[in-house]
């Protein structure tokens, strides 16, 4: 009897085992990448995330054919429709907001479903519901990480659909061949990931040429789920120590001119009183600034006495962190932000009224002292009343904290050999740790000091400040970041979570506010190479992914298409290049009698390569030339002063100044930094509004006139 050949058609009630699994896993792997785009935004709460990653741990064992659960699908129903009555509860009671509550009905949904999807129904019900995970994962997540569980949803997806439409064929009555089926994942996952190459290349594409709007989308439909308490006016002990822990950028600072490393504190806040607990500022004394709506650059009144030091002007990006407080370095001059209003608190700190400043830029200039130096001359002395609260303690402190003081300073002449004998002692006799109390003790400065004998750096600044008021040094803790690492990918200088710090600042006799940093070096602070190496790169492309994706418009369309005709000009002056040099090694590898026809070759080759390359180049240039001498004859018209004041950008280049596109040419002249080439910009500027948008054209000789000085200095 013949035995049955393995391509013998048969009728099959059931898809083959093979189609069935593959596309269960290619449908888990759409709902695990959704649930995981939403889980890394921060918004998933604890309980919600973990039922749903059991939920798609169980279903996978299911498919895997590890274990058997059997869930009554009517059961499931039942509680889905409790829930949905339930959600008008959640969103006026529990979650009291409309996000939030949806993110909570959509996760019970897909737990409910997920245990019990058997039917086409049931499984088309779970794709709606991956696909409502990415979307609300798209209007959270604001990282670079959503990019990449968007490429491993579109994969799944593209596996899901494939596989889907086979398995619905095999529940068609009909025959089916079950020869190749070994082959079937296989071949699949081949057309699959094929497929998803070219739609993400197709999407990337059209995601770099439109302008996104994903930022506002953001602010208008999520509230920002992180917040860093201490830099407005109140930090309670152990907070900083809470973000400490917490890698995640905060901001990126460039120098305007100039690049490298910055060795600098960002300021974020000075609190002056202390209750035991936490040290805020009393109200009152604090000041709304408007901000111009033409030039959006608000300056501050400089000491009149200051150290010697230098003035810094930089750029700062804050990242999606939610914080209301701006960060300086030294004392603030000016700031070119665009925000209707600033808060100046009585403490120094600078906020942003009425809303957060996650995500904002702004260019600020600073006067940095040399604290080491002493004033030209002495500064005026503190009020009084300057003093007293300044010297203020609360009575429910230990009394041997104020034993020790007295121990470490008691005997020391000055102010300011008391407050460096203080932080001696800390930094010397204390060790650092981020771990925090396991319970709350009465006197949290006591236990520090007496008991554990580590901690981080508010413990230290706290206790410094404390002590140095016990010897009647008038003192207050500044809260804000350490310098944070230079990238020299970027050329930017990344200030992470962990970069929060606390210092405190003395009133020294003579030399006025004085800082001083009693925390020991954290030991566990460096790390391999390698690793260092993997954040900065982790860096630069999520930075990469804020400024040309999540904050990409029109303005910054420009400036992308600027760069790249820079890099394909540079692109063919290389290529040029390799060929004369090939031309030239061949005219002399030539026999001698053949060396002037080889020579006339390379010369028509050249030529003709010149003329294809730069013949385009050199019409414009002549054009250019042409329009230049009718300007200076007084004969242009108002849109050829954009191509004076192109010239003078460019010349600003070669000498390391390039101007932000955010600025309007009157903020960058005024935020230039002092120097000979400053007042020709200032009157180069003036002179191309004048002839620009004044109709001046008697205004163009000047120009031309003043970009020839630039051009010689």
């Amino acid at each position: 009897m013949a035995t049955p050949s393995t391509q013998e058609p048969q009728r099959l009630s059931d898809p083959p085992r093979t189609v069935e699994r593959f596309f269960e896993f290619a449908l888990l792997g759409m709902l695990a990448s959704g649930y995981l785009a939403v889980a890394t935004s921060g918004y998933l709460d604890w309980p919600t995330a973990i039922g749903a990653g059991i939920a798609l741990c169980v279903r996978a064992l299911m498919a895997a054919g590890v274990v058997r659960v059997a869930i009554p699908g009517r059961l499931a129903d039942i509680l889905a429709i409790i829930f949905l009555a339930f959600y008008p509860l959640d969103y006026l009671y529990l979650s009291r907001a409309f996000l939030p509550a949806t993110i909570h009905l959509v996760f019970f949904l897909l737990i409910c479903k997920v245990l019990t999807a058997r039917t086409s129904r049931d499984f088309t019900l779970l794709k709606l519901l991956a696909a409502m995970e990415l979307i609300a994962a798209a209007i959270l997540s604001t990282s670079l990480g959503f990019f990449g569980f968007l490429a491993l949803f579109l994969l799944f997806a593209v596996a899901s659909f494939a596989s889907g439409e086979v398995r619905a064929s095999t529940l068609r009555q009909g025959e089916i061949v079950r020869g190749g089926l070994r082959a079937f994942p296989r071949r699949l996952g081949a057309l699959s990931t094929f497929l998803f190459v070219g739609i993400l290349a197709m999407t990337s594409v059209l995601f770099f040429v439109l302008p996104r709007t994903a930022r506002a989308a953001i602010e208008r439909f999520a509230p920002h789920r992180y917040h860093l308490p201490g830099f407005s006016n109140e930090v309670t002990l152990g907070q900083i120590g809470e973000i400490k822990r917490s890698s995640a950028a905060v901001m990126h600072i460039r120098l305007y001119t100039g690049e490298g490393p910055l060795n600098l504190r960002w300021r974020g806040a000075a609190l002056s009183e202390f209750d035991g607990r936490r040290w805020f500022n009393p109200p009152g004394g604090d000041v709304d600034i408007r901000v111009p709506p033409d030039t959006h650059i608000v300056t501050f009144p400089v000491p009149r006495h200051p150290r010697r030091g230098e003035r810094i002007v930089y750029h700062v990006q804050l990242s999606e962190i939610a914080s209301d407080a701006l960060f300086y370095a030294g004392t603030a001059q000016s700031i070119s932000i665009d925000t209707p209003v600033l808060h100046f608190t009585r403490g120094g700190t600078l906020r942003v009224s009425g809303g957060s400043a996650a995500g904002m830029r702004y260019i600020a200039s600073s006067w940095v002292e040399d604290e080491a130096a002493t004033p030209r001359t002495p500064p005026d002395p503190l009020t009084p009343l300057e003093r007293d609260e300044l010297l203020l303690l609360p009575a429910s402190l230990d009394s041997r904290i104020s034993a020790l003081a007295r121990q470490i300073a008691g005997g020391m002449a000055s102010d300011g050999e008391k407050a460096t004998s203080i932080e001696r002692y800390l930094r010397t006799h204390y060790g650092y740790t981020l771990q925090t109390p396991s319970a709350k003790t009465p006197d949290p400065l006591a236990n520090f000091l007496f008991d554990r004998k580590k901690g981080h750096c508010e413990y230290f600044a706290s206790s410094m400040a404390v002590m140095l008021r016990m010897v009647g040094v008038p003192s207050r803790v500044v809260t804000g970041f350490a310098s944070g690492s230079f990238n020299p990918i970027t050329g930017w200088q990344v200030v992470r979570a962990s970069d929060a710090h606390s210092w405190v600042e003395a009133w020294v006799p003579g030399h006025g506010w004085t800082s001083y940093d009693p925390t020991p070096p954290d030991p566990g602070a460096t790390r391999s190479a390698f690793l260092n190496r993997v954040s900065l790169f982790l860096d630069a492309a999520d930075q990469f992914w804020q400024n040309w994706v999540m904050s990409y418009d029109l303005e910054r369309q420009f400036v992308l298409a600027s760069r790249v005709q820079k890099s394909g000009r540079g692109a063919k002056q290389r290529w040029t290049d390799r060929v004369a040099a090939w031309l030239a090694a061949a005219a002399r590898s030539s026999p001698p009698w053949n060396n002037e026809r080889a020579a006339a070759l390379a010369i028509l080759v050249f030529a003709a390569i010149f003329a294809a390359l730069f013949g385009g180049n050199a019409l414009k240039w002549l054009k250019r030339a042409i329009r230049l001498r009718r300007l200076k004859r007084g004969e242009g018209q108002a849109s050829d002063a954009t191509l004076l004041y192109q010239r003078m950008l460019g010349l600003l280049e070669r000498r390391g100044i390039q101007k932000p596109p955010w600025l309007t040419p009157s903020e960058f002249a005024r935020v230039l930094p002092t120097s000979e080439l400053s007042p020709l910009v200032d009157d180069l500027t003036s002179a191309y509004v004048e002839f620009r948008f004044g109709g001046k054209p008697d205004a163009a000789p000047r120009m031309v006139q003043l970009l020839d000085q630039l051009e010689k200095m």
